[in-house]
């Protein structure tokens, strides 16, 4: 009886932390759509990790690094106009351990002159207690 005991428990406590660390994610993507709508690209980069090792992959193929990747939301949506408002669709968070979650989803630009949007899938990394992007795949 205190097996079956002790395995409940686990189970419990186990899916109590995945959705705990389900909704930190969802927070993250939520800061991620009020600093873009804000106009705060900077702000909206703080979601993703700082490293070199970032990898960032959209139309142009892979880019490696926050840096590089900072630079190129700057050079391609250089003021509010450009960013739009934007709207996040999540379809799924998938959180595969303790540091490691993935998430797929929609995205969807509201500009003056047009509407684009797309799909994007995260890589998230539990770094330093924080949920971090590490690798982000948006077409």
């Amino acid at each position: 009886m205190k097996k079956l005991f002790l395995f409940c428990l686990v189970i419990i406590v186990s899916n109590s932390s995945k959705a705990q660390d389900r909704q930190a994610i969802l927070k993250v993507m939520h800061d991620q759509e009020l600093a873009w709508n804000r106009g705060d690209i900077n702000s909206f980069m703080q979601t993703y990790w700082k490293s070199d090792s970032l990898l960032f992959v959209g139309k142009t193929g892979p880019v490696f690094g926050w840096q590089t990747t900072l630079n190129n939301y700057k050079k391609r949506y250089p003021d509010k106009a450009a960013m739009g408002q934007l709207k996040f669709t999540i379809l799924q968070v998938k959180v595969l351990d303790a540091t490691n979650a993935f998430l797929y989803g929609g995205w969807q630009l509201k500009r003056a002159k047009d509407a684009p949007g797309g799909y994007y899938t995260l890589w998230f990394r539990k770094i330093k207690g924080e949920w971090k992007i590490v690798c982000d795949h948006t077409s």
